[in-house]
C-alpha cells in the first residue's frame, strides 16, 4: 500500500510508504496523504470481524492500509491502546436513544472525546513509523485544537521518547473543561498555549509554519523536524475507519440488523475527518447508505453539501458545540480528491487560499451527494435536542451528539428513510456539563466547574474518572499569545 498526495497531478505521481506518510504528516506540496487505492472487502470479513473484540477489529483493519507492519506489531499496539486501563467501560459501544436510531459512543477514553479512538493509537504508531523510516531526529508535534484534539493528543504522546509536542488552542473558543483539561497536562515533552483568536486562526497558523521552509530549515539544524496529530495526517484518520466497522458488528450480533442490511450514519462535524472516515469506510465495502453531515451555527459544509460552493467569507459563531466552530474544513480535501482527482483539487486548494472560497461543478456536486446530505442545528434546537431527548428517553447528551441527533431526525422524516440510524456521540456530555445542565433543567450553575456537580447530582450520573482527577490538578499552562506570535513558541 502507498500513498500520494491529494494534490500531485503528475503522470508519475511521488509514492511513499505508510510510515513515510505517518512521520511527514503533510505532503511536500501541502496536499494530503491518501491511499493510492481503497481495499476492498466482502461481508465475509465483516462476519469474521463480529466475533472479534475491539482491538482485535482494529488490527485487521488496520492492516490494510499498514501492511509495512507485521501482524504482531499491529496487534501489539492496537492491544496497547484500546486497553481496559485506557477504556475501562470498553472501547465504542453502542447504545439504543430510541427504536431505530442507536449510539457509537466513542467518549470512553480517557479524554472523555472521541479523539481518543485515534489518538490512544496513532503515537504508538508514529513512534513505530519513526524507527522504520530510520528518523533521528526528534519529532515536533504541532496541533491546532477546538477542543478535543488538543487534549487527547497531549495524553497520547506524553513522554513518548523522541517526541516533543505542542497545542495551541483558541483561547475563548473551548469549555471550560476542556480548557482545565489543557491547562493541567501532565508530561515531560508537552506544552500548551493560548491564542487570541478562534479555532481557524489556530489551525491557520498551524499550517503557515508547516508551510515555512525557512523555519523548516532552522529547526533542522536543531535536529527537529515538523508533524502534526490532527486528522490532515493519516495515521490519525485511519483509527477512525475502525469503529464504523465494529459498531456494524455491534448492529449485527444484536440483532438491530441482518449481515448485508445497510445503514444510515450521522456524524456531527467540524473539520470533516470523522465524516470522511465513514465514507472511506463505505469506499471499502462497509454496507452503508447515506452518510448525514451535522453542522452548528456554523455551516460552512452543510451549505457546500447543498450547493456545490465553500464559501469560508461568513460570520464566525461561538457556540455550545465548540469542536464544530471551524470554517475551513481541512479533510474536505481528501473528499475532493476522491470524487473530482488531484488536478481539480489543486485549484479549488488554491482558490480558497487566495479567495476563501470555490465551487465545484453540478457533475461533482452529484456525485457528492449520492452519498453525503447536510442539516444545520442552531443553538436553540440543541438545548431542546438535549431537554427532550433527556426527558423522553432517559438519554444524556453533549451538545455536539443533539445536534447529529437533531440533524438524524429530520433526515428520517425528510426522506422517509427507515435503515437503522446510527449516530456518532463524540463526547461526554460532562464535557460541556453547563450547557447540559441549563438544558435539562432549566437552571443555570454558579461556574463551569460546579456545573459538574449540579449535573450528576440532577440526573443521577456520574461524572467520569479522568474529569474528576482534572479538578483536582494543578495549572501549568496559562499563555496567552497573539496568532502572529505562534512562531516564537517553537525550539529555535
Amino acid at each position: 500500500m502507498k500513498y500520494v498526495s491529494t494534490r500531485d497531478s503528475s503522470a508519475e505521481k511521488i509514492k511513499v510508504t505508510a510510515a513515510t506518510a505517518v512521520v511527514r504528516g503533510l505532503a511536500p506540496d501541502g496536499g494530503l496523504y491518501v491511499p493510492e487505492k481503497i481495499p476492498r472487502i466482502t461481508l465475509d470479513f465483516i462476519k469474521d470481524l463480529a466475533a472479534l473484540p475491539y482491538e482485535k477489529r482494529a488490527a485487521r483493519i488496520l492492516s490494510l492500509y499498514f501492511d509495512d507492519f507485521s501482524e504482531e506489531e499491529l496487534d501489539g499496539i492496537c492491544r496497547a491502546a484500546y486497553s481496559d486501563t485506557a477504556f475501562p467501560d470498553g472501547a465504542a459501544p453502542i447504545t439504543e436513544i430510541y427504536g431505530g436510531i442507536t449510539a457509537l459512543e466513542l467518549w470512553h477514553g480517557p479524554t472523555c472525546a472521541f479523539k481518543d479512538m485515534a489518538l490512544q493509537l496513532m503515537p504508538r504508531i508514529f513512534s513505530a513509523c519513526l524507527d522504520k523510516t530510520g528518523e533521528t531526529r526528534k519529532a515536533l508535534i504541532l496541533v491546532a485544537t477546538s477542543g478535543d484534539t488538543g487534549k487527547a493528543a497531549l495524553e497520547g504522546y506524553r513522554d513518548i521518547s523522541g517526541i516533543e509536542i505542542k497545542v495551541f488552542y483558541p483561547e475563548s473558543g473551548v469549555s471550560r473543561v476542556q480548557k482545565l483539561q489543557m491547562m493541567t497536562q501532565e508530561g515531560e515533552n508537552v506544552s500548551v498555549c493560548a491564542i487570541k483568536g478562534n479555532f481557524d486562526d489556530a489551525q491557520s497558523g498551524v499550517k503557515r509554519i508547516f508551510a515555512d521552509e525557512g523555519l523548516r530549515r532552522r529547526l533542522d539544524a536543531n535536529g527537529i523536524f515538523l508533524s502534526s496529530a490532527n486528522s490532515i495526517n493519516w495515521g490519525r484518520l485511519a483509527p477512525q475507519i475502525v469503529y464504523y466497522f465494529s459498531a456494524y458488528c455491534e448492529l449485527f450480533t444484536s440483532g438491530k440488523i441482518r449481515l448485508g442490511d445497510e445503514i444510515n450514519i450521522t456524524v456531527p462535524t467540524g473539520n470533516f475527518g470523522n465524516i470522511l472516515a465513514g465514507f472511506i469506510a463505505k469506499r471499502m465495502g462497509l454496507p452503508i447508505c447515506r452518510l448525514i453531515c451535522a453542522s452548528n451555527s456554523n455551516s460552512v459544509l452543510t451549505d457546500f453539501l447543498r450547493t456545490g460552493t465553500y464559501n469560508k467569507n461568513r460570520e464566525f459563531y461561538e457556540t455550545m458545540s465548540p469542536s464544530m466552530d471551524i470554517l475551513i474544513s481541512s479533510n474536505l480535501e481528501r473528499l475532493l480528491y476522491f470524487t473530482s482527482g488531484a488536478e481539480l483539487t489543486q485549484g479549488l486548494m488554491s482558490s480558497l487560499a487566495d479567495l476563501g472560497e470555490y465551487s465545484v461543478s453540478e457533475t461533482v456536486l452529484e456525485a457528492i451527494k449520492a452519498d453525503f446530505c447536510g442539516y444545520r442545528t442552531g443553538e436553540r434546537a440543541t438545548e431542546e435536542t438535549i431537554r427532550r431527548i433527556y426527558q423522553s428517553h432517559g438519554y444524556l447528551v453533549d451538545p455536539h451528539t443533539a445536534v447529529a441527533i437533531s440533524a438524524a431526525e429530520r433526515y428520517i422524516k425528510d426522506s422517509g428513510d427507515k435503515r437503522e440510524m446510527l449516530v456518532c456521540s463524540t463526547a461526554s456530555p460532562y464535557k460541556f456539563a453547563s450547557d447540559v445542565y441549563r438544558s435539562v433543567s432549566g437552571r443555570s450553575a454558579s461556574d463551569s466547574v460546579s456545573a459538574l456537580a449540579a449535573l450528576s447530582e440532577y440526573t443521577g450520573t456520574k461524572i467520569p474518572a479522568p474529569l474528576e482527577k482534572t479538578l483536582k490538578m494543578n495549572i501549568r499552562f496559562d499563555r496567552v499569545i497573539e496568532e502572529d506570535e505562534m512562531e516564537k513558541e517553537l525550539p529555535i
